[in-house]
């Protein structure tokens, strides 16, 4: 698939500025993992997260990779369940960090620019 350089740059943008680690990313490339399994002290202790994250906010967090482009929810036969997994636009990018151990640090500049982004996206959901 083609994405364009915006697109690119703003899920790459998304993905470094967030609280999950590159062994989590990778696991959602071949499989779903749970929301409980990546919040809180259990998604630490997988080292999915840097810091213990709480459920609420981890949540919000898969919610703008989901609005981005970069991940998706797994659905079963019940309707959309707790599970995330990475959307080719994801596998493009963790194809980018395949030699690498760790993402890269996003810089102030790039951490504000992703806080507007989501602070404008998310405003158009409450007018």
């Amino acid at each position: 698939m083609q994405f364009t350089r915006k697109t690119l740059s703003r899920a790459k943008r998304a993905i470094t500025c967030g609280p999950f680690t590159l062994k989590a990313l990778r696991i959602m490339r071949v499989s779903s993992i749970d929301l409980t399994d990546i919040s809180g002290d259990r998604g630490y202790q997988n080292a999915y997260t840097h810091s213990p994250v709480a459920e609420l906010k981890a949540e919000k967090y898969l919610l703008w990779l989901i609005q981005v482009g970069v991940l998706r929810r797994e659905v079963d036969g019940q309707g959309l369940t707790d599970s995330f997994r990475l959307t080719p636009l994801g596998r493009q990018l963790l194809d980018l960090w395949q030699t690498t151990q760790t993402l890269p640090k996003a810089s102030m500049a790039t951490r504000l620019k992703n806080l507007f982004s989501r602070a404008f996206t998310l405003s158009f959901y409450f007018q």
